[in-house]
C-alpha cells in the first residue's frame, strides 16, 4: 500500500485557495473548480494574511486593461478578439493568456468542422500548433516559461504527438505544483508504475492524490484505494472529488474475480448514490455510473440517470453519454450513435465517447466505421483497454485473427488481471492453431477468477480435441462443480460435460463414476437417448467385472454437483471430488 506523507491541513487549505484564484486568472477553469471543489471540503480556518495576492509586476498593470478585456472575451467564446487585444502583451498571465486563447480557438474551429455524421474528423490542420510550438520553444529555451506556460508548452506537444511532453509536465508540476491540469496531463502519459516511480516529481502533498489517479489508471486499485482513505481520515471527508474517485475505481474493480465482483458493483452503485446525496446537481463522472448501469442491465435506473441529466443540462458530454447508454440499452442503436456523437461535437477528445462510437458502429455491422472510431479513442488515449479490445473484435469478426491477436495483446497488457482479455487472446490463438498457447491462456483466465466459467469448459474442450482425456475429464469435472455454486443452468454445455465423463469413466472402468454421470446426462433432452443406452452397457459391464450383486445406484435428480452424490452412500469411496481446483493443473 502508498504511504501519504504528512500534511499541514491549514497549508493545504491555503494553496487551494490560491491555487484556484491563479488557476482561474488564466482561464484554467477545470483545475480552478477542482481547487475551489477540494478547498471547500476543509472546514479548517486560515490566515488572511496567507492569502494576499501576491504583488504583482509593474509591466502587469500596464497591461492591466488589455488583461481584463482579454478575459472577458475569452469567457463569452470570442477567443480569437482575445488574442488580438492581447498581442503586445509581455507579463506572465496576459502572454499565457493570449496563448491560450490562440489554442482554443484553433480546437473550437477543428471541432466546428468536425462532420457530425462522421465517426473520424477530417485531416488535421496543425499549423496553429505549430506555431505555439515555436513560441514556446524559443521561451523555454530562455527559461522564460513559468509552470503555467510549461503546462500550456506540454498540450502543444501532446496534440502534436512528440514524446518531449512528458519531461516538460514533469518541469511544470516541479516549477507550479498546485495546477492539477498539469497533473493530469502528466498522469495520461504514463504507461507502468515502474515509469511512475522514475520520474522526479515534487515532495508535495498534491503529488499523493497524482499518485492514486494513476494507481487508478494502472489498476493497482488498492493502492489508490489506501491514499483516498487518507486524505478522507485527515479532513476531506466531504470531499465530492475523492467520493467520485472511490465510486470510479470501484466500477474499474467489478472484474477482478467472482466474488469482488459482485462486492465491487455494490460498493459501486451505492457510492455513485452517495455522491448523488452529496452533490445532486454533479454530471461529472455520471457517463461512468451510466456505464454500470448499462453492463448490469438496469434500465429503470438509467431512464431516472438520463432524464435527471438532461434535466441539468442536456448539452453537456456527460449527459450525451448518459442518454446514449440508456437508447444502446434499448437497442435503439442509431439513436445512441447520435447523442455519442454530440458528446464528440463538444469535446473531439472524450475519450468514453469514441469508445461508445466504436461499439454502436459495431451493433449495427459497420465495422468500417467502427475500426476508424476505435483508432481514434486509441490516439486519444493509449491506455484505453476498451478500444484496444473493440478492434480485436472487429478484426475478429472481420476473420482476420493474426490482426485481432495484436489488438487483443494490447489490451491486455493494460489490464492483465482481466480474464476477459486473456480468454480473447486464447480463442485467437486456437483459430490459428497455436494450441499450446492457447492452453496457457485459458489456464490464467480461469486462475484469474472467470465469473462464468468460461476459460474452464473452454480449456476442457481444448483438451477433449487434443486427445488428453485425463485432464479434459478434471476440468469438465471442476466446471460441473464450480456450475452449481454459480447457479449455470446451460443445459447443452452441461450436457456434454455429463456426457463426456460417462464415456472417459467406462474407458478407465469405473463404473460408479460412469454409472454416476450417465444418470445425470438422462437430465438433460440432448443426450437422453444416447445416455439410456450407455447407461445398460455401463449395467453389463458392471456385472461382468463384479460377481457379486452391485450395490444400487443412488442418483441426486437435483442439479447439485457430483461430488456430493456419496452422501447416499457414506461408506463408498469419494468418487468427483477427488478432482479439486487444487487438483486441476496445466501441463505445458
Amino acid at each position: 500500500m502508498a504511504d501519504v506523507p504528512p500534511f499541514d491541513i491549514q497549508q493545504v487549505k491555503c494553496d487551494l485557495i490560491v491555487a484556484q484564484r491563479e488557476c482561474y486568472d488564466r482561464r484554467l477553469v477545470h483545475a480552478a473548480k477542482w481547487a475551489a471543489e477540494m478547498s471547500r471540503a476543509l472546514s479548517v480556518k486560515v490566515d488572511a494574511k496567507s492569502l494576499i495576492h501576491a504583488e504583482e509586476a509593474e509591466d502587469f498593470w500596464d497591461e492591466y486593461d488589455s488583461y481584463v478585456l482579454g478575459k472577458n472575451y475569452y469567457d463569452v467564446k470570442e477567443f480569437d478578439r482575445a488574442v488580438h487585444v492581447l498581442r503586445d502583451c509581455t507579463s506572465p498571465k496576459p502572454y499565457f493568456l493570449r496563448l491560450y486563447s490562440l489554442y482554443m480557438s484553433d480546437q473550437k474551429k477543428k471541432a466546428d468542422n468536425m462532420p457530425e455524421s462522421s465517426a473520424v474528423p477530417e485531416e488535421t490542420d496543425n499549423e496553429i500548433l505549430k506555431i505555439l510550438q515555436t513560441e514556446l520553444l524559443e521561451k523555454h529555451c530562455k527559461k522564460e516559461l513559468d509552470g503555467y506556460g510549461l503546462y500550456l508548452y506540454g498540450v502543444v506537444l501532446t496534440k502534436l504527438d512528440l514524446p518531449s511532453s512528458i519531461d516538460i509536465f514533469v518541469e511544470s508540476v516541479n516549477k507550479e505544483p498546485m495546477n492539477w491540469s498539469a497533473w493530469m496531463e502528466l498522469a495520461r502519459h504514463i504507461t507502468d508504475k515502474e515509469m511512475l516511480l522514475s520520474l522526479r516529481l515534487p515532495q508535495h502533498w498534491i503529488n499523493s492524490l497524482f499518485m492514486a489517479k494513476v494507481y487508478m489508471e494502472l489498476q493497482l486499485n488498492d493502492n489508490a484505494l489506501a491514499i483516498y482513505r487518507t486524505f478522507m481520515e485527515r479532513g476531506f471527508s466531504e470531499s465530492s472529488y475523492l467520493v467520485s474517485q472511490f465510486a470510479v475505481t470501484y466500477h474499474e474493480m467489478r472484474v477482478v474475480s467472482v466474488d469482488q465482483i459482485i462486492l465491487a458493483v455494490d460498493l459501486a452503485v451505492q457510492t455513485f448514490k452517495t455522491l448523488e446525496v452529496m452533490d445532486p446537481y454533479r454530471l461529472e463522472n455520471m457517463d461512468v455510473y451510466s456505464n454500470l448501469l448499462f453492463v448490469t442491465e438496469n434500465k429503470a435506473e438509467l431512464a431516472h440517470l438520463a432524464h435527471k441529466c438532461c434535466t441539468i443540462n442536456k448539452y453537456s458530454v456527460e449527459t450525451c453519454c448518459v442518454i446514449g447508454n440508456y437508447y444502446s440499452l434499448r437497442s435503439q442503436h442509431e439513436k445512441a450513435l447520435l447523442y455519442f456523437q454530440r458528446a464528440l461535437k463538444l469535446n473531439a477528445n472524450y475519450i468514453s465517447a469514441w469508445t461508445l462510437v466504436g461499439h454502436e458502429y459495431m451493433e449495427m455491422k459497420n465495422t468500417s466505421a467502427a475500426i476508424q472510431a476505435y483508432r481514434r479513442a486509441t490516439e486519444v488515449d493509449k491506455r484505453d483497454y476498451r478500444a484496444w479490445y473493440g478492434l480485436g473484435q472487429t478484426y475478429e469478426i472481420l476473420k482476420m485473427p493474426n490482426y485481432s491477436l495484436y489488438y487483443y495483446r494490447r489490451a491486455q497488457l493494460l489490464r492483465p488481471n482481466d480474464s476477459r482479455m486473456v480468454i480473447a487472446l486464447g480463442e485467437c490463438y486456437q483459430k490459428i492453431d497455436r494450441l499450446q498457447e492457447a492452453k496457457k491462456c485459458f489456464w490464467k483466465a480461469h486462475c484469474l477468477g472467470d465469473a462464468e466459467e468460461i476459460a474452464l469448459l473452454k480449456l476442457a474442450n481444448l483438451f477433449v480435441a487434443l486427445n488428453e482425456r485425463e485432464q479434459a475429464c478434471q476440468a469438465y469435472t471442476e466446471y460441473i462443480n464450480q456450475a452449481d455454486k454459480l447457479l449455470i443452468r446451460d443445459h447443452s454445455v452441461l450436457s456434454r460435460a455429463y456426457l463426456y465423463l460417462a464415456d472417459y469413466h467406462s474407458s478407465k472402468k469405473n463404473w460408479d463414476d460412469a454409472y454416476t454421470a450417465a444418470q445425470k446426462c438422462t437430465e438433460f433432452p440432448e443426450t437422453r437417448e444416447e445416455a439410456k443406452g450407455m447407461l445398460r452397457m455401463i449395467q453389463t459391464q458392471r456385472t461382468q467385472d463384479t460377481p457379486v450383486t452391485p450395490t444400487a445406484m443412488n442418483v441426486d435428480d437435483s442439479m447439485d454437483s457430483m461430488i456430493h452424490s456419496d452422501l447416499y452412500n457414506p461408506t463408498a469411496p469419494r468418487t468427483f471430488d477427488r478432482v479439486t481446483p487444487v487438483n486441476l493443473k496445466f501441463t505445458p
